[in-house]
């Protein structure tokens, strides 16, 4: 018997297979188009229905390649994390209590979500994207203030002190600020008013999802809209998801078809606890009331951790990931994430086991 024969049996051994989930409508491998699963075959035949690739990497080849393997095509849309923006437009950084540019938390450069210029140009690149290329849907990336959470020990700094967006919370408001520094301002702001401050930071990004939104449905009518977006829940980090991120999922719910909370269990301090990965969706699903039923308008696609990322994913722990990511209210997983999947060929064998069991 040859060797790959002998790995791929060693694995249907190990691997206890779960029964079909007819209710997993997506199957999916987010971070670029995984070529090497495929051999001689097409990528359905593998189990694997969908993949998420960043707006950039969209192009002509991989829209027809993406047809031929039978799967959808998604595209990462990255909202306001286009760091090379601020070269030339400096004024878009995220200011802080101090009155001055934020540094980027652990390297992460968010930018100014009341920007016009940045907002104007963020969506001029969407309309393009969706124009022309007949993709199946686009997922938002890094929707949130300015902050680095995807770690065990998140930091997230107050911003959106910028002298546009003080402008713009006291004409959306009614609220008038007294002619102060910005560390007093900020602090007025993060005390006398701080529910209606972080109110109006939240419905700030809610309303980029709504213009968002008209964007789909005038250029490809039916073409889904889904965010990737911070897995905790509403008392986590002493409601940070609210208060420090601004999400307000409910709001943003109007607008959008899919939910893809992060719940990477490794990264985020819970490596030896894949269950966490369900809990944090069974709370979503419960926040946003679904069910993961047929018939739903609201989905909830979990993006979970199996390639390394800080905290190793041992191989014998993929199969337990995928089943607590792909439990309903859940009505489709994939993966994170190909660029360093490919470079950890031995898990692909139980992935392949996994989403192949699945399948309807």
């Amino acid at each position: 018997m040859a060797a790959a024969s002998v790995v791929a049996t060693s694995w249907l051994l190990l691997v206890a297979a779960p029964e079909a989930r007819p209710w997993v409508q997506m199957r999916g491998i987010y971070g670029g188009a995984p070529r090497e699963m495929v051999a001689g075959g097409r990528l359905i035949e593998q189990g694997v229905n969908a993949i998420f690739v960043g707006a950039g990497g969209i192009n002509d080849a991989l829209v027809e390649w993406a047809a031929e393997q039978g799967v959808a095509l998604y595209a990462e849309f990255n909202t306001l994390h286009v760091a090379g923006y601020l070269k030339e437009h400096p004024d878009a950084e995220p200011v802080g209590t101090d009155g001055l540019p934020c540094p980027p938390p652990e390297g992460w450069q968010g930018v100014a979500p009341a920007h016009e210029g940045y907002r104007h140009w963020r969506m001029d690149e969407l309309r393009k994207l969706v124009t022309r290329y007949p993709i199946a849907g686009v997922w938002l990336d890094y929707h949130h203030s300015h902050a680095s959470w995807e770690r065990d020990v998140p930091v997230m700094p107050d911003t959106g002190f910028e002298p546009y967006s003080l402008k713009l919370f006291q004409e959306q408001t009614g609220i008038m600020l007294p002619d102060e520094p910005v560390p007093a301002l900020a602090r007025r702001l993060l005390t006398e008013h701080r529910e209606r401050w972080i109110q109006w930071r939240c419905d700030l990004l809610t309303d980029w999802v709504r213009e968002i939104r008209e964007i789909l449905d005038a250029a490809r009518p039916g073409l889904l809209l889904g965010t990737f977006h911070c897995p905790w829940t509403d008392t986590d980090y002493d409601g940070a998801l609210r208060d420090k991120l601004h999400l307000d999922l409910k709001a943003q719910a109007r607008y959008l078809d899919v939910f893809s909370p992060m719940p990477y269990h490794a990264r985020f301090g819970h490596a030896a606890d894949p269950a966490w990965i369900s809990r944090q969706v069974t709370w979503l699903g419960n926040h946003l009331g679904i069910r993961g039923e047929p018939g739903e308008r609201h989905r909830i696609w979990p993006i979970v951790q199996l390639a390394d990322w800080g905290e190793p994913v041992p191989v014998a722990q993929v199969t337990e990931v995928l089943d607590h990511g792909s439990r309903r209210p859940a009505t489709g997983v994939m993966v994170f994430n190909w660029g360093w999947l490919a470079k950890q060929p031995e898990k692909l064998p139980p992935l392949r086991v996994f989403y192949l069991a699945i399948a309807p």
